[in-house]
């Protein structure tokens, strides 16, 4: 993998790992809008150094390749953000849990131990898996889309010219009329 392969895939992968990992604009991934576009993002960079197009197989491997940088990229970038919200999340779970006396003990419990640093480390790594399962997945996809919407125009031979009837040869000449 050369320096510009490398870049492409690293540039993709940060697209899908930090889209993915901000709250709010996370929600775009529900249809993996992130991921595909991660790749897509890999096949364009790609393709647009190069002068001959990039294989189907070489923009799903850079996807794939996107995908998995996504994954820990995603990871690196959401922790520290469920760590720093986590406190308002505490807050929020105990005004629910006090406004609600219905809740059963066991759900009570498992619900506070998400707020918790361990509850955020496990959801991490919870989210960590699956991110890297549909990035692999879903970030191949969008190498693919992304060689067939960002492939060069071939260059189209020239038209041909105007259709002309051939050339009608000129009659041949008269005899002279005999003189008489």
């Amino acid at each position: 993998m050369n320096q510009s392969q490398l870049q492409a895939v690293v540039f993709g992968g940060l697209f899908i790992g930090v889209l993915s990992a901000l709250p709010i604009v996370e929600l775009g991934n529900c249809c993996c809008l992130w991921i595909i576009g991660g790749g897509a993002l890999t096949a364009w960079l790609l393709q647009r150094d190069r002068a001959e197009p990039l294989s189907l197989g070489e923009g799903a491997f850079s996807g794939f390749l996107a995908g998995i940088v996504g994954a820990f990229v995603s990871v690196a970038v959401s922790v520290p953000i469920d760590l720093a919200t986590a406190p308002f999340q505490r807050r929020m779970v105990e005004f629910m849990m006090n406004s609600g006396s219905d809740v059963p003990p066991e759900v009570r419990e498992m619900i506070e131990g998400f707020g918790s640093t361990e509850g955020v480390l496990f959801a991490a790594a919870i989210g960590f898996v699956t991110m890297l399962i549909a990035g692999m997945i879903f970030s191949s996809l969008g190498g693919l889309l992304g060689v067939l919407i960002f492939r060069p125009s071939t260059p189209q031979a020239p038209p041909p010219p105007p259709y002309a009837p051939p050339a009608v040869p000129p009659a041949p000449p008269t005899p002279p009329a005999p003189q008489g």
